[in-house]
């Protein structure tokens, strides 16, 4: 069964026709048309590839590459493989790690597991001036679950109890220990 498109833009789906292709007006295959809201849409249009003039076969190769790889795969490498500038290459995998990352994150200790909680300081701070002693080091929180291994770390401005505790109540679930 096929499914009626549906507009991005407004969400209308009674009015949608398709815009015949036409090489010589340089319409592309696949345009549509919105009658409600009046605005052309293509397949691509709310999605990763939208604003792309790469072909969509470099973009699943680009897909497929990130995801089957075990410690990741950087910009240069992509590069070097679709044979594309690094900018492209940057923007791709940008675009790509940015639709597998989460939408919202679920609080961790939800099924009754334990949760580690440690605070540390790393690097530096930019543009502030290197000396001894931690005042220049950025103070980053990180949270681990110990049961799905899930883990999440979050840059402060300042490691006072209350800020560390309201973090720790805002991501960790009533059930956790």
């Amino acid at each position: 069964m096929a499914q009626c498109p549906v507009c991005p833009h407004c969400g209308g789906v009674e009015r949608i026709s398709a815009i015949k292709a036409n090489p010589e007006k340089r319409i592309r295959a696949g345009l549509k048309f919105c009658g409600q809201c009046r605005k052309q849409l293509t397949v691509r249009v709310g999605t990763i590839f939208e604003e792309s003039k790469l072909p969509m076969t470099k973009w699943l190769q680009a897909i497929f590459l990130m995801v089957s790889s075990k410690k990741g795969v950087s910009a240069h490498q992509l590069h070097r493989t679709l044979e594309t500038t690094y900018k492209t290459a940057w923007f791709l995998a940008h675009r790509i790690r940015e639709a597998m990352r989460d939408g919202s994150p679920a609080p961790f200790g939800s099924d009754g597991g334990f949760i580690e909680v440690d605070e540390t300081f790393i690097g530096h701070k930019k543009g502030a001036p290197i000396k001894q002693g931690i005042g220049h080091k950025m103070k980053v929180l990180s949270l681990i679950e110990r049961n799905t291994g899930a883990k999440r770390s979050i840059v402060l401005e300042n490691m006072k109890p209350d800020v560390i505790a309201g973090i720790v109540a805002s991501n960790v679930a009533r059930e956790g220990r």
